[in-house]
């Protein structure tokens, strides 16, 4: 069995096996989207292909739409090259059930999947074209908190950054530059509007991507190379930034979900790493539950996307949901799981929460020192959400999911994470005293204990992929295990308002951090110790 579209032909072969088929005819679909094409979306990572692909092609099969999907990537060109255009942008979602089945859906909603990039000629001239399309309802983004950074720690503009200001709008090489540039190329022919949604897990997501957006095209104006009236076109109500939450565990490519579609007899699966160490495969795996809210701010029409579950409100009511979720009931309890995973050995998170300290770590993150200052978003209940996270789908053998991919880009991640519930506490005054905090120090100071590469073994290990690793690393190339450290030491990464969003010096918990790691560095072992003395 061949996943392409001569393959698909034998529709009864594959529908034998299980699988469930795009019920449109495909070839359609395809022509209706080249030519007038409704959205776009920008990041073809995993998440793209087990949520967002899959909620339009659930459109398609209602007969609720007659277009699918434009994928653009602009970061990791391999993931199109090599799981993509070899299997006519097909791929199959394995949704793991809570109840250990498995639905084997093959996506054919993709229409079209092309590189950002200037260089390959084609592929931008033709992205150069959808922007310009009238039809074009809606660009959206799933590029990572890193990809909206346009600055370095120090405030400085990367280097790509800086060219695209010397360079001008056709031959862009960062990420927001190439945005910035199929922007303005819609404003000249036609300046029809558009809504650029933000898919990403940040709070205010829609906010900073206006934000980066438009401090990008004002140096651009400064340079001469765009018109004042394009910054009036991005500022205008022909132009939104709605903002979103979206939630799906997606893991990387599984070798048993692999094994499983091989023994059905479909050839090609085997995942690839590419050279900016993506894991991609034809196929993605992921949990079965999902969550989309988006701000209803579309101003060229959108997708109704509300038939297939998407919750469509206020922006007030989307922070809320996304606040929720990011700061206190999902992202924290992860990122907790994922530094104390790491040190400890795992390489799944639900046999973590199988270890009573991790389970206790994760409840106390979330029940006990997140859900006292947590945005209540009233239409989706925050305890409950808790206790679907631990008891459901953290705690669910069948996502093959891992504390080393959760434990990427943590720098960037920290913030957000618990710097918001940090700042809550601040903002309550006495009602709410920050030294109560103990699993939030702890996953600082476990991170810490983390950026060396030696487990509560002994054993040495490799860091996950993160942009400011090999600067934290030096910065505390002096911790050793079996030595403590000075409080001095830590000064350069523990008041980095941009690593915890705030000094920890300032609000008083950078000496417990230090204590904590202090005690994590006494030997081995003594990570689990120092969990089992606190967290209880």
């Amino acid at each position: 069995m061949e996943l392409s579209y001569n393959g698909l032909a034998n529709r009864t072969e594959w529908e034998n096996k299980g699988y469930i088929l795009p019920e449109y005819n495909i070839a359609d679909i395809v022509e209706n989207t080249t030519k007038n094409p409704i959205w776009l979306h920008l990041g073809a990572g995993n998440i793209f292909r087990a949520f967002l692909a899959n909620l339009q092609q659930r459109l398609l099969n209602q007969g609720a739409a007659d277009k699918g999907i434009i994928v653009a990537e602009g970061f990791d060109y391999e993931i199109i090259e090599k799981a993509y255009r070899p299997f006519d942008n097909l791929s199959i979602f394995a949704r793991l059930k809570n109840d250990h089945t498995v639905d084997k859906i093959v996506i054919g909603s993709i229409t079209e999947s092309l590189r950002i990039e200037p260089g390959f000629v084609d592929d931008f001239a033709r992205l150069k074209a959808i922007f310009t399309a009238p039809s074009l309802q809606m660009v959206s983004l799933t590029i990572t908190e890193k990809g909206y950074l346009i600055k370095n720690q120090a405030g400085e503009y990367f280097a790509s950054v800086q060219a695209d200001f010397q360079n001008g709008v056709e031959q862009p090489q960062s990420y927001i530059g190439k945005i910035v540039a199929l922007l303005f190329n819609r404003f000249q022919n036609g300046a029809a509007p558009l809504a650029v949604v933000s898919m990403d897990n940040m709070s205010k997501n829609g906010e900073k991507l206006e934000k980066v957006i438009l401090e990008f095209a004002r140096q651009w104006l400064q340079a001469g190379f765009v018109s004042a009236d394009f910054i009036d076109y991005l500022n205008s109500d022909k132009i939104s930034f709605p903002w979103s939450m979206i939630d799906k565990i997606t893991p990387r490519p599984d070798v048993e979900v692999q094994q499983m579609l091989q023994s059905d007899g479909i050839q090609n699966l085997t995942p690839v790493v590419t050279s900016k160490n993506t894991y991609v495969a034809p196929f993605v795996n992921a949990e079965e539950l999902e969550y989309l809210a988006i701000e209803d701010n579309f101003p060229n029409g959108r997708p109704t996307l509300e038939k297939v579950g998407v919750i469509f409100t206020d922006r007030a009511t989307v922070n809320k949901i996304e606040t929720m979720k990011v700061t206190t009931c999902l992202n924290p309890i992860h990122t907790g799981l994922a530094i104390f995973g790491c040190l400890l050995g795992y390489t799944s998170i639900f046999a973590e929460m199988r270890d009573p300290d991790l389970s206790a770590l994760a409840k106390r993150i979330g029940y006990q020192e997140g859900l006292p200052v947590v945005i209540d978003p009233k239409i989706i209940n925050p305890k409950q959400f808790i206790d679907e996270v631990i008891n459901i789908r953290l705690s669910n053998d069948f996502i093959p999911d891992t504390p080393q991919r959760i434990a990427s880009d943590t720098s960037q991640k920290l913030s957000i994470r618990f710097g918001e519930t940090i700042k809550s506490y601040l903002r309550n005054g006495n009602d709410r005293d920050i030294q109560t905090l103990t699993a939030i120090p702890l996953v600082f100071a476990g991170w810490l204990r983390y950026l060396i590469a030696v487990d509560d073994r002994g054993n040495e290990f490799e860091n996950s992929p993160d942009p400011l690793l090999n600067e934290l690393k030096s910065k505390i190339s002096c911790v050793k295990l079996g030595e403590s450290v000075s409080i001095e030491i830590l000064k350069p990464i523990l008041s980095d308002k941009n690593i915890f969003g705030i000094d920890l010096y300032e609000v008083g918990l950078a000496e417990k951090v230090t204590q904590y790691l202090n005690e994590m560095l006494l030997d081995k072992g003594a990570v689990r110790a120092t969990l089992q003395k606190y967290i209880y």
